[in-house]
């Protein structure tokens, strides 16, 4: 009995001698923490990279990043463009597209707050929690996505705006500005509709997030300018979010302030991150330890 087993191990020493016979052994690589930055840094990407591909397969998101924007600015060129620019004496062009840059990257959102409760309810954020994946990962990754996706619609609603007659009138630096204002904004209000996203269901998501953004899109510097607001009114209308965003494109590509609307769209950025960071990293985990 004992030969036998004797005989079989010989065997399978053997088969494996031959079978590594002219090969160089494996590289040895080193164990890598889950926790590192270069983990963290690493599966970010990839999760940003699942994101992006899933969105350019669903419908929805085409909808909301190519068509809606588009549709938006020549629907607002069309209908009220010559009559703003008639009764402020300014084309009208250089309020309207940084306007509704914006709007798409705050209705997009809604999109990929879907897509995270989608995820929960299936349970692949369960899943991914008890791989070794990088906690925050999946949040980063998240964030990411939405930032390209802002940064490709940006570059849609201006090719839309130029043929109507946007143009940029300072040079590359200011023009890159312009286009990074929206992908800023974009980040910080990511921020705040994920925040959301943990703590409402779908259907009242959707609301909330609608009623944000309409409110935002029909009282700004973009849609007329704030001395056609009435007087109790200006100064909420002039120091909106996305007023001051407005301001500041509009300034960067055609004239007007640049540097104190710039400034406060950073701080309403800073702020919206920094008010609704920690109740969106603690209801990701949350949903993802216990599908709720």
């Amino acid at each position: 009995m004992s030969s036998s087993v004797i005989d079989v191990d010989s065997t399978t020493e053997l088969v494996k001698a031959e079978s590594w016979a002219g090969h160089e052994p494996l590289p040895a690589v080193k164990p890598r923490s889950e926790r590192a930055l270069t983990v963290w840094a690493q599966q970010s990407a990839i999760q940003c990279k699942r994101l992006l591909l899933g969105w350019a397969r669903d419908p929805s998101t085409t909808v909301q990043t190519v068509l809606y924007p588009a549709a938006t600015l020549l629907m607002f060129r069309v209908v009220l463009g010559d009559s703003i620019t008639l009764a402020t004496g300014e084309p009208s062009i250089y309020g309207t597209v940084p306007m509704v840059t914006l709007v798409a990257a705050m209705s997009g959102s809604i999109v990929s707050a879907l897509g995270f409760k989608g995820e929960k309810a299936t349970g692949l954020l369960g899943r991914f929690h008890t791989m070794p994946i990088h906690r925050a990962a999946g949040l980063t990754g998240r964030l990411m996505a939405e930032a390209i996706r802002v940064f490709l619609t940006t570059l849609i609603v201006i090719g839309v705006g130029i043929a109507i007659g946007f143009r940029f009138w300072f040079g590359p630096g200011a023009s890159l500005a312009v286009i990074l204002i929206p992908v800023l904004f974009g980040i910080g209000f990511a921020v705040l509709v994920t925040a959301l996203a943990t703590l409402s269901e779908g259907v009242m998501l959707v609301h909330i997030v609608s009623i944000i953004t309409n409110l935002l899109m029909f009282f700004n510097s973009g849609f007329v300018p704030v001395f056609a607001y009435p007087r109790w009114l200006q100064t909420t209308v002039e120091n909106q979010p996305m007023s001051t965003a407005i301001d500041a494109m509009r300034g960067l590509a055609y004239d007007g302030p640049i540097l104190t609307p710039l400034l406060k769209t950073v701080a309403w950025t800073v702020g919206m991150i920094v008010v609704f960071a920690y109740p969106a990293v603690r209801g990701y985990r949350r949903a993802a330890e216990t599908g709720r």
